[in-house]
């Protein structure tokens, strides 16, 4: 994860202007496809690709990918499917130029996720799902997730990463501590006379997950705030595998990609599926999507690097760093297009606060009064800081935002194990005069 203040040594515009300057401009080729074995009926995908967006320099053509693997029912899941892309696209400006509009994906992910939460709950259904959530613009891929559903990447030189978090209690000490300080309680499945078996769970209502869309029943530390990851891939390109937990149950990245190399995606992906079954059987519903970003049919192009790990892809977890260098006469090295991919955000923290500060990585991204998460229009009087309360406030003005709703300061607090409280910085009347002139 990134350290506070260093969220990037090289800024995402001259990435971008990387390809401009080594005339790269054109889109890589995607290629997908999905495997299903259904045992409950609870897993579903969202794929739309060329979708458009105008922006303020133009129009960018960006894909999306989704795994929801619903539990308790299937209601949240289809919910998610049918409105997690529209309130994200929602989160952003109209009028931002490519490089914005994609250095402010980060954040109006984590808008979309907590809006959709927030909209489904307020159906009182109470079954709940995990969410993989791809969008990729160009060779830059963006990644939300909440649950144990994973995206893992294979880049064309070999290296494998991952781009979600495993949001399973058993394997994640540092949510077990937010959940229990929040007013929650984990523990395993108590049968009697002190006997416990199972997975760690979250009590009340025993979900093994820390984070998730719905599941109103189990709590609201039970958060939808995602982990975001966002990357650049180098003009090779590289592969995508997005799954359910019947996939990784059952084998491990370096299996899932191993297994179907060289294979085209539909292929890929059926022998993902394949494979799990063989190693578990049918218990859950198992779905692999696979997506392939190649580079254009372009003679100009210059031919990728050989593989470093021509037969296996096995280097994980960490990301190669840009250069910090910064000075004038560096500035069309600066704009060479390095080969490798490259990290761009990585931010998993629980916290709205922290998710929706202002100063990163668009500071107009959210207008003073329009709550932060619901897009609602905010009357004087009612909207309240982010920052309402935080340790960390930086010095920050009464009408520093980004601010929230009433209802959505309510949702914040709850997930944050407090009750709803008066007397927090507000829009007021007055301030609003002094905003205003």
């Amino acid at each position: 994860m990134l350290a506070n203040g260093d969220h990037q040594s090289v800024p995402l515009s001259v990435l971008l202007k990387r390809e401009l300057a080594n005339e790269k401009v054109e889109k890589p080729e995607l290629s997908h496809s999905q495997a299903l074995q259904s045992k409950k009926g609870e897993d579903f995908t969202l794929i739309k690709t060329e979708c458009q967006r105008v922006l303020g320099d133009g129009v960018t053509t960006f894909s999306v990918f989704g795994l929801f693997d619903g539990h308790s029912g299937t209601a949240a899941a289809i919910y998610t499917k049918e409105n997690l892309l529209k309130n994200v696209l929602g989160a952003i400006p109209p009028d931002l130029s490519r490089d914005e509009w994609l250095s402010a994906l980060p954040r109006a992910l984590v808008a979309g996720f907590v809006k959709t939460d927030k909209d489904f709950q307020q159906r009182e259904r109470t079954s709940g799902t995990t969410v993989t959530f791809a969008i990729i613009e160009g060779r830059v891929v963006t990644v939300a997730s909440v649950g144990d559903s994973r995206c893992i990447l294979e880049s064309a030189e070999g290296d494998l990463y991952y781009l979600s978090a495993d949001h399973r209690l058993e394997s994640n000490e540092e949510e077990r501590e937010r959940i229990t300080s929040s007013g929650g309680e984990v523990g395993r499945l108590n049968t009697g006379g002190g006997t416990e078996i199972g997975p760690l769970r979250c009590w009340p209502g025993g979900l093994c997950l820390s984070r998730s869309i719905g599941d109103m029943d189990v709590g609201e530390f039970i958060v939808p705030v995602p982990y975001v990851k966002q990357v650049k891939l180098s003009s090779a390109g590289g592969r995508l595998v997005i799954a359910s937990d019947g996939v990784w149950d059952a084998l491990s990245a370096e299996s899932a990609v191993e297994c179907c190399r060289g294979m085209p995606p539909d292929e890929a992906a059926t022998e993902i599926v394949k494979e799990a079954v063989l190693v578990k059987g049918l218990r859950d519903d198992t779905t692999c999507v696979v997506i392939d970003v190649k580079p254009p049919a372009n003679p100009n192009l210059p031919a990728p690097p050989p593989p470093k790990n021509p037969g296996k892809g096995v280097f994980m977890g960490m990301f190669r760093k840009k250069s910090t260098e910064s000075c004038t006469d560096c500035v069309k090295e600066e704009y060479r297009e390095p080969d490798f991919v490259e990290e761009l955000f990585e931010e998993g923290s629980a916290s709205l606060a922290e998710r929706l500060d202002s100063k990163y990585p668009v500071c107009n991204m959210f207008k003073l009064f329009v709550c932060a998460v619901c897009q609602v229009n905010i009357k004087p009087g009612e909207g309240i800081s982010i920052h309402a309360e935080s340790s960390n406030t930086r010095n920050l003005r009464p009408w520093d935002g980004p601010f929230l709703c009433n209802s959505c300061q309510e949702k914040k607090e709850a997930m944050e194990g407090k009750q709803p409280s008066g007397g927090l910085p507000c829009i007021t009347p007055e301030l609003f005069k002094i905003i205003m002139g």
